[in-house]
């Protein structure tokens, strides 16, 4: 594997073990709690934000940078409720096992490669790559905050 490669899945890697240190020992009431239970607040669960970094990390590495196609349905990402904590952490371990696996198989020489959305918009395979580890990041500060917000809560 291309070292570029090697430093990626290292920090994208550090990112899916601060997801699970962040929800590893809360009780399973946690993860459907919602912050702010208000229509315009735009929050979400701990579930949901799981659930949805998990498909957006899929599709942004494999469906756009490989060209490996998901199936991926967004909107369903958001709907999502009941999920144990050991089911949260099994989708973050796959992640993890099939971004080593798609990152080997990724030409180095190809990541200005250009590459359609499913709602035609066009990136580069190396901003694909760079934007799941930017979204990924966003949404654990979103599960870290939330946590805290659960824990102060009364």
């Amino acid at each position: 594997m291309h070292a570029f490669f090697e430093d990626y899945l290292e920090r994208l890697t550090k990112l899916h073990q601060g997801i699970i240190e962040a929800i590893k020992e809360l009780p399973p009431e946690a993860f459907e709690w919602v912050p702010l239970d208000h229509p315009s607040a735009e929050m979400n669960s701990i579930n949901i934000l799981v659930t949805h970094l998990a498909g957006a990390e899929r599709y942004w590495i494999g469906d756009m940078a490989l060209g490996d196609p998901s199936g991926r349905v967004r909107d369903e990402e958001f709907l999502v409720e009941g999920l144990a904590v050991e089911s949260l952490i099994e989708k973050i371990n796959s992640l993890t096992e099939y971004a080593q696996t798609a990152l080997e198989k990724i030409d180095i020489n190809k990541l200005d490669e250009r590459r359609h959305t499913h709602d035609d918009q066009t990136f580069s395979r190396g901003w694909s790559l760079l934007h799941a580890l930017e979204h990924t990041a966003l949404h654990l500060g979103h599960i870290q905050i939330t946590r805290q917000l659960w824990e102060e809560r009364k």
